[in-house]
């Protein structure tokens, strides 16, 4: 730790949330892992935004105020947002907090261009995605931009759109703090984002790419439609190649540009396909590091891959744990139940320990694993006909699951999952141990 106010990204980890935000504990986190390079930086942490809010006696006012709007009053959010902003920008950065910053700038090189980025605490959290709700600013040159865009920084936790979200989750505005991360500008040839599981249809196994030339910022902002591969073990599966009209590009004195893209580059693809797969297989190195799927956002540097941002993907249905890497099927036990909402605890637990066979939790829901079923012909067809007459949609589904070479691997009738062949009924009959076994489980789930 360098002082109090200013960490090193190399610091960071993913513990310190607390401490430099969201963005910068994944940053910190992104550049301890072996083989991903993420462009140096250090972290202004959450007690120099504490220590200017309270420069500002004014600003706890404003704050109740605050408080008690309606979030679908926008008029008044917006009116009361701005003022807090202006608030927090017209404090002046005491000295010896402008010269950690300047000091951590000149070890960096202080004439370098730099990307400086809101990193609040409640932000790319696993449960809720705050994504482009505070600001970044890219290639500021020179200390005192750096502090005016510092201060930009620490009032963008109050833009309207940060406050209303905050309102209707019900998150309080005094709990949320704001961290800036100053980072090296790097001006790549190609930028995008990567979705280490496919964003629409949540098939983990599927990485999406999505790429343009210049600043990221030209796909963020919606300016361009980008390349889009699709990468399934390895291999590109899928590509859709779009006229790309505009990229923005860094200017040598500051700030950002948009600039049209010559005729014959425009349907160029951003990316080959053997950079797309380098890039997913880094993308799988970072997954497996968070341990859940990531929407990454990446720079093409030369003919090197530097990460500049990572957050989990939110909106995929979780999946229940299992203790390996094959496919499987589940079936809904509440859709069968016509109980689609989620289950509460207790109700979880009770039909956990009563059921006859075992049920997977995810998403606040349980399922059943059958994939031994569908494995095995001889079990197959009657299990199909049993779901189809309770849900003629689940049995479609299943079949259309069933249709995809060898993501259910048959089994042999005498395999696990399906009764011996030929003589099913006679080996019940005959065994009095299936009885005993079955009042025995009877009893452990009453008592």
């Amino acid at each position: 730790m360098i002082e109090q106010y200013v960490w090193e990204l190399q610091e960071v980890d993913e513990t310190q949330v607390a401490f430099v935000g969201g963005k910068g504990a994944h940053l910190g986190g992104l550049s301890r892992i072996e083989g991903i390079r993420v462009p140096t930086g250090f972290c202004l942490t959450t007690d120099a935004f504490r220590r200017i809010m309270a420069e500002a006696p004014s600003i706890d006012d404003q704050l109740d105020q605050l408080s008690r709007l309606n979030p679908d009053d926008r008029e008044a959010i917006r009116t009361l947002s701005a003022q807090i902003r202006r608030t927090i920008e017209g404090i002046a950065i005491p000295n010896d907090l402008a010269a950690a910053i300047t000091r951590a700038l000149a070890r960096l090189g202080e004439q370098a261009a730099y990307a400086v980025r809101s990193s609040a605490t409640a932000e790319d959290l696993p449960t809720a995605s705050f994504a482009g709700q505070q600001d970044t600013y890219l290639n500021v040159v020179g200390s005192a931009a750096i502090l005016q865009h510092v201060s930009r920084c620490w009032a963008s936790l109050f833009t309207e759109r940060a406050v209303t979200y905050r309102q209707r989750n019900g998150i309080d505005h005094r709990t949320v703090h704001m961290a800036v991360v100053v980072q090296q500008m790097v001006f790549p040839h190609a930028a995008g984002i990567l979705f280490t599981a496919d964003p629409v249809t949540g098939n983990r196994k599927v990485a999406t790419v999505d790429a343009g030339f210049g600043l990221g910022e030209a796909l963020v902002s919606g300016l361009v439609n980008p390349d889009v591969f699709k990468v399934r073990h390895g291999k590109v599966v899928a590509k859709a190649i779009a006229a790309k009209q505009h990229a923005v590009h860094a200017l040598p004195t500051g700030g950002t540009q948009e600039v049209a893209i010559d005729s014959q580059r425009q349907e160029q693809p951003a990316l080959t396909d053997a950079q797309v797969v380098r890039l997913v297989q880094l993308g799988r190195r970072i997954e497996a590091h968070f341990g859940s799927p990531q929407d990454i956002e990446w720079c093409l540097v030369d003919d090197g891959f530097q990460i500049v941002q990572s957050r989990p993907i939110t909106t995929l249905f979780p999946i229940p744990e299992t203790g390996d890497q094959e496919n499987h099927v589940y079936v809904s036990v509440g859709h069968g139940q016509m109980m689609t909402d989620a289950m509460k605890p207790l109700g979880l637990s009770m039909w956990q320990l009563t059921a006859m066979v075992p049920m997977h939790e995810a998403g606040g829901r349980l399922f059943v694993d059958v994939t031994r079923r569908l494995a095995s012909p001889a079990s197959r067809a009657g299990f199909l006909d049993v779901m189809g007459r309770g849900d003629p949609l689940i049995r479609d589904a299943l079949e259309t699951v069933l249709d995809h070479d060898g993501f259910v691997p048959s089994l042999p009738d005498a395999g696990p999952g399906g009764p011996p062949a030929g003589g099913a009924s006679a080996s019940i009959e005959t065994d009095p141990a299936i009885v005993t076994e079955l009042i025995e489980r009877s009893q452990v789930s009453i008592a």
